[in-house]
């Protein structure tokens, strides 16, 4: 009689219990076998293995490792800003102008009595930017940037690979160039120090990064020169920007949406592997393989860093 007792208070304090619990949150226990074991930044490990293991082969374990590892991040000098001078302290933190370095010592050295052969054609430009690095195997930080003695960053930290691209791109003086997914800025600037656009169109579908493209703009580019260069930010879906600009740009650079890859394997927010987020990650191919080249039939450099994004 006792343990029928017991058991009838056991079963009203549980009722009790499941009573305070708000309706939204029930669930029964065989629903709960149905929600994620794993966090987003596990599911997208699991993704990368499956998928790049077979893309990459035996360099894929590098590339893990990798990914894995913390971000190098390089510092492209502000050439709006004291230029020699920022170039002079970087120097000093043992870090090396990879750019300049990949042109003037990239070549093997020349036999005696040969001169050495100039730089490539798409290299022209080049020159104007400069982007230090620290060297393999180093892990040293780069101090957080400051304002200049002419009122504009020092230089901006960004993933040195994010400028070859740009390098890529063969800029010459008076293009007019489109930057079709631009933010948070960092090529957008890169072109701009390049000094060869005459107009420059800087593009993000998302308000609120468009908004970061903005405050990156007005923190490194003097107002005379975003007022001379013509630089224009707006948020217009790229997929349409034949009908709305067709046919005038020299060159055209896209960044398009992706899995961005090690954000997805070290941050939970907004992480694109979330559950929620499975149709729009399934839908990228399809928003990667369409190319606005068809649309304005201008030669033009398209980037599409499709699945694997070792940059941003």
């Amino acid at each position: 009689m006792a343990a029928l007792v017991g058991r009838g208070v056991r079963d009203m304090l549980k009722r009790a219990d499941f009573m305070t619990v708000p309706r939204r949150q029930r669930h029964k226990k065989k629903w709960a076998a149905t929600e994620p074991k794993f966090p987003a930044t596990r599911l997208a490990l699991q993704n990368f293995d499956m998928a790049y293991s077979v893309q990459f082969g035996d360099l894929w374990p590098s590339i893990r490792v990798s990914l894995l590892s913390e971000q190098k991040y390089g510092a492209l000098v502000n050439n709006f800003a004291a230029r020699d001078r920022v170039s002079a302290e970087l120097e000093q933190l043992s870090a090396r102008d990879f750019v300049n370095e990949a042109i003037f010592h990239g070549e093997p050295e020349p036999e005696s009595g040969q001169t050495a052969a100039p730089p490539p054609a798409s290299w022209a430009c080049s020159p104007n930017l400069r982007c230090f690095t620290f060297a393999r195997g180093d892990v040293s930080r780069f101090p957080p940037a400051r304002l200049g003695s002419l009122g504009v960053m020092d230089y901006y930290l960004m993933d040195a690979a994010s400028l070859l691209p740009v390098l890529a791109l063969g800029l010459q003086p008076g293009d007019t160039v489109l930057d079709l997914c631009a933010a948070p800025g960092g090529k957008t600037l890169a072109l701009l120090q390049t000094g060869c656009c005459h107009n420059l169109a800087a593009n993000d579908l998302s308000t609120s990064r468009a908004g970061r493209l903005q405050k990156v703009l007005h923190s490194y580019v003097p107002q005379d020169v975003r007022d001379r260069n013509r630089v224009r930010v707006t948020s217009w879906d790229g997929r349409k920007w034949g009908e709305l600009e067709g046919d005038i740009y020299d060159r055209v650079l896209v960044d398009v949406p992706c899995t961005t890859d090690r954000h997805s394997l070290h941050e939970e927010e907004n992480n694109i592997f979330q559950r929620s987020r499975k149709k729009e990650r399934q839908m990228l191919p399809m928003l990667q393989g369409w190319t606005p080249c068809h649309q304005t039939r201008r030669p033009c450099c398209l980037f599409h860093l499709l699945t694997l994004t070792l940059t941003e």
